[in-house]
């Protein structure tokens, strides 16, 4: 997660759940909403067109294709969007 990056040792050292906590601290205090998506939602397994889900994705996979609509995929892109529309729908949830 953070190869590549100037950031990580510093992100590795504090820890993902201290990260979180920070990331919800500052959302609070800038008054902003803070959403957190269940650690086991399966982002990069689902079509974020569709919402066909390919169970048999290995880590190792970086692209696929959906056998149901036919959409190319990238692994990380697809659960980039599939995060942000869970999020948008727990929001909406929310403000019901």
């Amino acid at each position: 997660m953070f190869q590549n990056s100037k950031w990580s040792p510093k992100l590795q050292k504090i820890g993902l759940y201290k990260l979180l906590n920070m990331i919800k601290y500052k959302s609070e205090w800038y008054g902003k909403t803070f959403i957190q998506i269940d650690r086991f939602y399966p982002s990069s397994q689902r079509c974020n067109i569709c919402g066909y889900q390919k169970n048999d994705l290995t880590l190792k996979i970086r692209a696929w294709k959906c056998p149901i609509c036919g959409t190319h995929h990238h692994r990380d892109l697809n659960a980039a969007k599939n995060i942000l529309n869970e999020g948008l729908k727990i929001q909406n949830q929310i403000n019901v």
